[in-house]
C-alpha cells in the first residue's frame, strides 16, 4: 500500500482533501479559511434548509439514531416508506425503492438485471465509475458506445441483436463536463431494438426537467425509461440513492438488490430528511429558478472572459485548462484568492482535457458569483488562460 501511495505522490495524483468546519454552503470555512465553495453537488443549498433540519432532529427524538436491522428483516420503519411515496410522486412514477447511496443503488441493481453472456449491456464511454463497477458484477457481454453518440449506439444494438436481454446504461448528467444524454433518442433506439433502458440522474436530480423532478421529466418520457437512479446528496442536500420507476421495478430491487439486502436501513432522521427535502423542493420552486439564474449568468460571463466551459448544459460548468498543469495551477491560484474549485486531471479525463470544475448553487448571491468572476480573471489572466 504506501508503495502504491509513493506511485500516487510522484504523479500529483494522490487526494488531500480540504477540512470544512462549517455547512456545506456557498460560503464556508475551510482550512480554518473563509471561502466561496464552487466544488459542492448542493445545487439546490438544501443541506441546511430549517424545515429539512428540523424534521431530521423531530424523526430522531422519536425513533432514535438508528433503526437496529436491515429493511429486509426488522428495519423498514414508517418513515421509510412514506419517503418513498414522496419520491414516487415526485418523480411521476408507480413507485421507488431508496438504498444507501446513489452508489450502491447501481452496484446493487445493475447485477440483477442480467444473467450471463446470453445478455448484453451497452454502456456509454464516459458513465460514472459506480456503474463501472455495477457492469463489472455481471456476467454479460459489455459492449461501450462513444460518448453520446447516437450512430455509435445503434451500430452496437446492430451488432447484438440476438442477445437475450440489451440493457442500455447512460448518466443523465455526466459529471465531469457538464453535459446531458440524449434520453430520447436513446429511449426510441431502445424501443426499436427491445433494449432497456437505465439512467443515473444523480446529477440531474433537482437540476433537470419541471421544478427539478430529472431528466426523465426533462425529455417528458415517464414510462418509457426502465430504471432511474438518482441521489439525495447532491442537489436534495441529505444522503441516500434512489431507484424509481414501475411497482414492479421496486418489488424486483427489493428481492434481488444485495446492497439493499445486506445494508443497515436509513437512520430515521435520514428518512424524514429526505421526505422533507423533496416536499421543500416541490413547494418552494425558487430554489430550482434561482439555480439556473445562477448557471446562465456564470456561464456566459466566464465566457465572456475567455474562458472555455466546453460541452457544459447545466451548472456543472468546466474551465477547460488544457494540460493538468494548467489545471492544478488555477486551482491552487483561485484557493488562494479564497474560492474552492477543483482540478480534474489526467486519469480522470484525457491529457489535454484537464480543467477547473466549478457548480453552481442556488445560495450564492450575485455578489458572491461577481466576487468569483473577478478573480477568475484576474488569475486566468496572470495563469496565460485569457
Amino acid at each position: 500500500m504506501k508503495k502504491r501511495f509513493e506511485a500516487l505522490k510522484e504523479q500529483g495524483l494522490e487526494w488531500n482533501p480540504p477540512t470544512l468546519q462549517s455547512a456545506n454552503q456557498p460560503r464556508v470555512t475551510m482550512n480554518g479559511k473563509s471561502t466561496i465553495m464552487l466544488s459542492a453537488n448542493n445545487y439546490l443549498n438544501l443541506t441546511n434548509h430549517p424545515k429539512i433540519v428540523q424534521a431530521m432532529i423531530d424523526a430522531t427524538i422519536k425513533y432514535g439514531a438508528g433503526s437496529g436491522s436491515v429493511r429486509a428483516i426488522a428495519g423498514t420503519m414508517d418513515i421509510h416508506l412514506e419517503a418513498e411515496k414522496k419520491v414516487a410522486e415526485f418523480k411521476g412514477v408507480e413507485a421507488s425503492l431508496i438504498y444507501s447511496a446513489g452508489y450502491t443503488a447501481n452496484v446493487g441493481l445493475i447485477p440483477t438485471l442480467v444473467q450471463g453472456k446470453q445478455d448484453v449491456i451497452i454502456s456509454d464511454e464516459l458513465n460514472h465509475g459506480s456503474i463501472i463497477d455495477g457492469v463489472r458484477l455481471t456476467k454479460a457481454q459489455r459492449a461501450v458506445y462513444s460518448h453520446n453518440d447516437m450512430g455509435a449506439l445503434e451500430a452496437v444494438l446492430n451488432e447484438h441483436s440476438s442477445a437475450d436481454r440489451k440493457l442500455i446504461i447512460t448518466d443523465g448528467v455526466f459529471s465531469m463536463d457538464g453535459d446531458i444524454a440524449p434520453l430520447d433518442e436513446i429511449s426510441s433506439l431502445a424501443e426499436e431494438h427491445g433494449a432497456m433502458v437505465f439512467v443515473d440522474d444523480c446529477h440531474g436530480e433537482g437540476v433537470l426537467g419541471e421544478g427539478g423532478a430529472g431528466i426523465v421529466d426533462h425529455f417528458k418520457l415517464q414510462g418509457k425509461v426502465d430504471f432511474e437512479v438518482g441521489s439525495f446528496s447532491k442537489a436534495l442536500g441529505v444522503q441516500g440513492g434512489i431507484v424509481a420507476g414501475s411497482q414492479d421495478v421496486r418489488t424486483h430491487a427489493l428481492n434481488h438488490s444485495r446492497s439493499w439486502l445486506l445494508s443497515g436501513s436509513q437512520p430515521p432522521g435520514v428518512a424524514a430528511a429526505q421526505k422533507a427535502a423533496v416536499e421543500v423542493l416541490m413547494a418552494e420552486p425558487e430554489h430550482h429558478a434561482r439555480l439556473w439564474e445562477n448557471t446562465n449568468y456564470f456561464r456566459d460571463e466566464l465566457q465572456s472572459l475567455g474562458f472555455d466551459t466546453g460541452l457544459s448544459e447545466t451548472p456543472i460548468i468546466p474551465v477547460m485548462c488544457g494540460e493538468s498543469a494548467n489545471a492544478k495551477s488555477l486551482s491552487q491560484s483561485l484557493a488562494k484568492e479564497g474560492v474552492m474549485a477543483g482540478a480534474i486531471t489526467f486519469p480522470m479525463v484525457a491529457r489535454d482535457k484537464a480543467r477547473v470544475r466549478t457548480q453552481m448553487s442556488a445560495g450564492l448571491t450575485r455578489e458572491d458569483l461577481d466576487q468569483v468572476l473577478r478573480i477568475f480573471e484576474r488569475v486566468g489572466k496572470n495563469l496565460g488562460l485569457i
